[in-house]
């Protein structure tokens, strides 16, 4: 593991945490009424996935029951198959080593991590993703401990959090490489934003999911562009990218 993208990769994860750890109070203060404090925090450190852990609870507190909160989740974390298929390229090693990279894996450092043309920094990846963890699960004892304080999470706006946490990873990442990706972002949203009154939680993810069908289009020639640059140019990349 080469330090220097491990280290960059803390560096850039941390303003990330500091909004994760907010995001995670509010989701303390909201789920422990309907779980409990111990099952609220072992949720939080087992799962780790901030829209599997909302989307089960929205399930729980309208009185669905136990299958049901699991599908949610599943359903809201099948983002990460594709994603991880996208990744595995750029992984060496045994398979529990790539598998301990996937393991790594949130969407803010699979965004940070990714170098163009398929091709993805592991370490930088979990670096970025090191920050995360603590404050998500602090974030969440914050919030089941002094929930009276915090009363409604939405009085703070931390409510908006979530989907203002993914719109700056867009914003930031791939709306800045075309017209095809913002063709593809406002589909998406449409599709999610009709399907949602309609269908169960997590159906609107990834049906939107499939408007990025449209930026296969062109994708081989995008892919071809960075391999024929120079390797001195993406040392981070070229060769072992584990190291």
């Amino acid at each position: 593991m080469r330090r220097d993208s491990l280290t960059a990769g803390i560096r850039a994860g941390i303003p990330f945490a500091l909004a994760a750890g907010l995001l995670a109070a509010s989701f303390g203060v909201i789920a422990e009424p309907v779980l409990g404090a111990g099952a609220t925090l072992a949720m939080s450190a087992f799962v780790f996935a901030g829209s599997a852990q909302f989307g089960s609870l929205a399930v729980l507190a309208g009185g669905g029951g136990l299958a049901a909160a699991v599908g949610a989740a599943v359903l809201l974390n099948a983002r990460y198959l594709p994603m991880g298929i996208a990744l595995a390229p750029s992984l060496r090693g045994r398979t529990l080593r790539r598998a301990a990279y996937g393991e790594a894996m949130i969407d803010a450092s699979w965004v940070m991590a990714n170098r163009g043309g398929g091709r993805f920094d592991p370490d930088f990846l979990v670096g970025a993703t090191l920050p995360s963890y603590p404050a998500w699960v602090g974030g969440t004892a914050v919030g089941v401990f002094a929930g009276d304080l915090i009363a409604d999470p939405a009085d703070l706006g931390l409510d908006a959090l979530f989907p203002a946490f993914f719109l700056a990873l867009l914003v930031s990442g791939e709306l800045r490489s075309g017209a095809v990706p913002v063709v593809v972002a406002l589909l998406g949203a449409a599709i999610g934003l009709a399907l949602t009154p309609l269908t169960p939680v997590g159906v609107p993810v990834l049906a939107a999911s499939a408007a990025a069908l449209l930026g296969l289009r062109g994708a081989e020639a995008r892919r071809e562009g960075p391999r024929s640059r120079d390797p001195a140019e993406h040392p981070e990349i070229e060769g072992d990218p584990v190291g």
